[in-house]
């Protein structure tokens, strides 16, 4: 049995560079099999504006990936048992897979990681396309290409399930997302010294509601307010931001996992979310606020006292949320950020 990994685009600020080595790595150590990475080559690092990916670019680096696996069926290199593991579900590319399997005869299985899709409306593909049948269809028939559809949280399962009501739920498995790297990458940040910091980690993109975070910055001009992304850090310099933030805060209307937070957290930055999406079921209750705080600006502007209240408290008593917060990291670390679950399936 051969690994095969159709492996997401590397963009050297995101958590797919790490994924890159990261991932064939695990697979090789946790399964004994031989482990091929299908790379699409070199992508735009320049991502089309709050998007995680370059909407162009993606394409190219997918038709550079199919091409490679019509090549490889061609050479009889795909053998029965062999094992497809994308990395990002959303890739069409699974249709044509399953073809020549099925066409040429090759009994392969296939397992996908879903990050978003159509069916989230405050995903990009939710808001500009929506729930044209195309879209709604294309992604139905992904899934079923799959034989794994893995998702990293229950939220993201739910949310899959009230759009697509007929599908066949046992090609489901919930599993934390291959970021096992994350404490050790990390290690050298914490315990810098902590300074009244306030850090936006987001996308700037709609779903992101980075206006409420430039508005409290406005009325808390005692504390340090940073949007990352306007600063074109290098990872470096993000992780030293983390390490000397207080604070990471989230008002996202669109998040399947969250990754910013976890991030946070494991250099003792207090993760303040809503109690919302994914959140809900992540987040420990001292590091969660009511939803409809900003469930959009409007909403912001009647909650901004309560809000700017929490955010206080977080700041002024940082030294007490300490103990939770190291829960909350072993918490996310067993349940989320670590995949065992799809290891099991792999073996």
């Amino acid at each position: 049995m051969t690994i095969f990994i159709v492996d997401i685009e590397a963009v050297d600020t995101r958590y797919t560079k790490q994924w890159k080595e990261h991932v064939p790595n695990l697979l090789r150590n946790a399964t004994g099999k031989e482990v091929i990475v299908v790379s699409g080559g070199e992508t735009p690092q320049a991502t089309t504006p709050g998007a995680f990916l370059n909407f162009g670019g993606t394409n190219v680096y997918k038709s550079k990936q199919l091409e490679q696996i019509g090549e490889m069926f061609c050479k009889g290199e795909v053998k029965d048992g062999d094992y497809f593991l994308y990395t990002d579900a959303w890739n069409p590319t699974v249709v044509q897979l399953r073809y020549m399997a099925e066409l040429l005869g090759v009994s392969i299985r296939i397992g996908g990681l879903w990050h978003a899709g159509s069916y989230d409306p405050a995903d990009f593909l939710g808001r500009l396309i929506g729930d044209k049948p195309w879209v709604r269809l294309a992604e139905e028939s992904m899934y079923e290409c799959y034989d794994h559809n893995f998702f990293a949280t229950n939220f993201h399962i739910d949310m899959f399930d009230q759009v697509f009501q007929n599908w066949n739920d046992k090609k489901v498995i919930r599993t934390g997302w291959p970021m096992e790297y994350l404490p050790n990458t990390l290690a050298m940040y914490n315990g810098m010294k902590k300074r009244d910091l306030i850090l936006f980690p987001h996308r700037i993109a709609p779903e992101k509601q980075v206006e409420i975070f430039r508005d409290l910055k406005e009325k808390m001009p005692q504390y340090e307010f940073v949007i990352c992304q306007e600063q074109e850090l290098s990872k470096n310099e993000y992780h030293n931001l983390l390490g000397e933030a207080k604070l990471v805060f989230s008002a996202n209307l669109q998040e399947t996992l969250g990754i910013s937070w976890y991030e946070g957290a494991l250099v003792d930055a207090i993760p303040m979310v809503p109690d919302r999406l994914s959140y809900s079921e992540m987040a420990l209750d001292e590091f969660k606020y009511p939803s409809e705080w900003t469930e959009d600006f409007g909403a912001y502007q009647r909650n901004q006292i309560a809000l700017q209240g929490t955010i206080k408290n977080y700041m002024e008593n940082y030294q007490n949320y300490l103990p939770s917060l190291n829960k909350q990291v072993k918490q996310l670390k067993d349940n989320f950020f670590g995949c065992s679950n799809m290891i099991k399936v792999l073996k």
